[in-house]
């Protein structure tokens, strides 16, 4: 069968990090894109931090490490590169040699480019999901370092981790910044408001709340009626119904941006004559 062509429609992309590829997923299915990026991801401006983290791992002071993010895996082993090459090596060894639970494809995917593994998979790529996955272990004693997203402290992961019984040590390796200006963000939502934008793409929480602290979580639910609204996966539809938003659109499975493509086709597809 011959996809549906996404000719004529219109998407609005608030993703930062990997939007070129997002961008031309869509439009070699012949859609118009329109990027509006929320956020920056930068690295921590303290590297000193992230830095004792990873001495500590190379150390063999953790007996696990939950990775959240890829992007936050990456980060690490640049900030390495960057301020202290001789670290890398111990550190790659000792990242062989913990016990490795990720939260999601994309950090598991970064360990594999790297020759590495997951020891433990969350079933669900979310916070509760991970404390499901060592939901009935014994982890009084255990020492994990946790990799957060950007700069989220996390609390209810470190504070279930904490009360099985393990000692917690965290790590940002990035934060976020503003991406778009304000009246880029704001024409954008004009732009939804007026039915100009078929759909748009939201690829995690953080762009949500810029929107919503530039122009108010009223004016951007309003908005928000008048597009189709897609999330990547359940953290991301969970932000939006928090702010009275019900995305229609979320991936059955594969929280990443080939399948949320896929389904944008499927909902917005035109059949090619």
């Amino acid at each position: 069968m011959i996809p549906a062509s996404l000719a004529g429609r219109t998407v609005a992309l608030p993703e930062a990090r990997e939007l070129e590829l997002f961008a031309a997923l869509l439009e070699r299915r012949g859609a118009r894109v329109i990027r509006c990026p929320m956020l920056a991801i930068r690295d921590a401006p303290d590297p000193a931090p992230v830095l004792a983290w990873c001495r500590a791992l190379a150390g063999g002071q953790f007996d696990a490490v939950i990775l959240l993010t890829g992007e936050g895996l990456r980060r690490l082993l640049g900030a390495i590169e960057r301020h202290e090459p001789a670290l890398r090596p111990e550190f790659l060894a000792a990242l062989a040699r913990t016990y490795k639970i990720t939260r999601g494809p994309k950090p598991a995917q970064v360990l594999r480019q790297w020759g590495l593994t997951a020891d433990l998979a969350a079933a669900e790529p979310t916070s509760r999901g991970v404390i499901d996955a060592l939901a009935g272990r014994a982890l009084t004693g255990w020492r994990i370092g946790v990799q957060l997203y950007g700069s989220e402290p996390n609390r209810p992961l470190i504070e279930g981790l904490q009360a099985a019984g393990a000692a917690v040590a965290t790590v940002a390796p990035y934060v976020y910044a503003d991406g778009a200006d304000e009246q880029a963000v704001r024409a954008l939502l004009a732009q939804v408001r007026t039915g100009q934008i078929d759909a748009i793409a939201f690829t995690s929480s953080a762009q949500l709340e810029r929107l919503v602290g530039i122009a108010g979580e009223e004016a951007v639910r309003e908005a928000l009626r008048h597009t189709l609204v897609a999330a990547i996966g359940p953290v991301t539809a969970a932000s939006l119904r928090r702010r009275g938003i019900e995305p229609q659109l979320t991936p059955a499975a594969g929280y990443f941006l080939k399948p949320l493509t896929a389904a944008l086709q499927r909902a917005l597809g035109r059949a090619r004559p």
